[in-house]
């Protein structure tokens, strides 16, 4: 019997401050099941998501103040 294995996921460094879910759904204006992939796929990194989503031509939904 042949055994199907899923690819095995490296950790990565987490570069910038972490997301919360929640703040990144509410930064994008994504609704919860669309923010939950994106953060499960790409990690917290505020950099990789921001870049990410800069990618997808996705501007912030608001803007934060302490940028």
């Amino acid at each position: 019997m042949t055994q199907i294995r899923e690819p095995e996921r490296r950790s990565r460094i987490l570069r910038g401050r972490p997301y919360s879910l929640d703040e990144f759904a509410s930064k994008y204006g994504l609704q919860n099941d669309q923010a939950e992939s994106l953060f499960t796929r790409f990690g917290p990194s505020s950099i990789e998501l921001d870049l990410l989503m800069a990618a997808k031509r996705r501007a912030p939904a608001r803007h934060d103040i302490a940028e």
